[in-house]
């Protein structure tokens, strides 16, 4: 008898962007979260800078913050 695998649970984190002010704000900072290891979908709100990232496991803040910088945009703190 094979094991049954367990599905892998989704981590969803929301975080806040400023700087953004249009589509193609909103295109590098997907395009860049989108690069990091784990990450299935990225959602970003340009009225409220809200950026919602979907991942594999839990991402590190650090780690969000080097792929939003990388886009040219600032992590607001929490």
């Amino acid at each position: 008898m094979t094991p049954e695998r367990q599905p892998t649970m989704a981590v969803t984190s929301t975080y806040t962007v400023t700087g953004m002010t249009c589509q193609h704000c909103v295109q590098a900072v997907t395009t860049e979260l989108t690069e990091l290891p784990g990450v299935a979908a990225v959602h970003v709100d340009l009225g409220s800078g809200a950026v919602t990232v979907t991942s594999a496991e839990p991402l590190t803040d650090e780690a969000v913050r080097v792929a939003v910088d990388e886009a040219g945009y600032e992590l607001a703190h929490a």
